[in-house]
């Protein structure tokens, strides 16, 4: 089915491909996207969340409440996201129209961890190959 054809369910359409996503994470990825954009004009007035990316958005089903996970070089991020949490949550009410606008919380990714864990592991393997020991 081609972009923008209608299928014989509601007449919703269909992505490319005739894949259908789920509607819980449509709503985290547009959520992801409005943070991205509002943290980088708020990065301009705070310099603590210049080095922040925003990785996921993981909204509760019945939108009361998402978490906000980002990876981040330095530990003031956090802070400088706690301290904009309203401004965002507006934001995410103005730019994205659902029944509730979710409470917003804040949280390192896991995977950014595990990730920079695995590479130190694989550093020193390396390491201990080249000295021989």
């Amino acid at each position: 089915m081609s972009p923008g054809r209608r299928d014989r369910s509601g007449g919703r359409s269909q992505p490319a491909g005739g894949r259908r996503y789920p509607r819980s994470a449509r709503v985290n990825e547009v959520l992801r996207e409005v943070l991205a954009e509002e943290i980088e004009r708020l990065a301009e007035l705070d310099t603590r969340l210049g080095l922040l990316t925003v990785t996921a958005v993981q909204a509760d089903p019945d939108l009361r409440r998402a978490t906000v996970l980002f990876a981040a070089l330095g530990d003031e991020a956090a802070e400088a996201l706690g301290e904009a949490r309203v401004r965002l949550q507006a934001a995410v009410g103005r730019q994205v129209h659902l029944k509730r606008t979710p409470r917003l919380a804040f949280g390192a990714d896991p995977a950014v961890a595990a990730g920079q864990r695995i590479e130190d592991i694989l550093r020193d393997l390396h390491r201990r190959d080249r000295d021989g020991t």
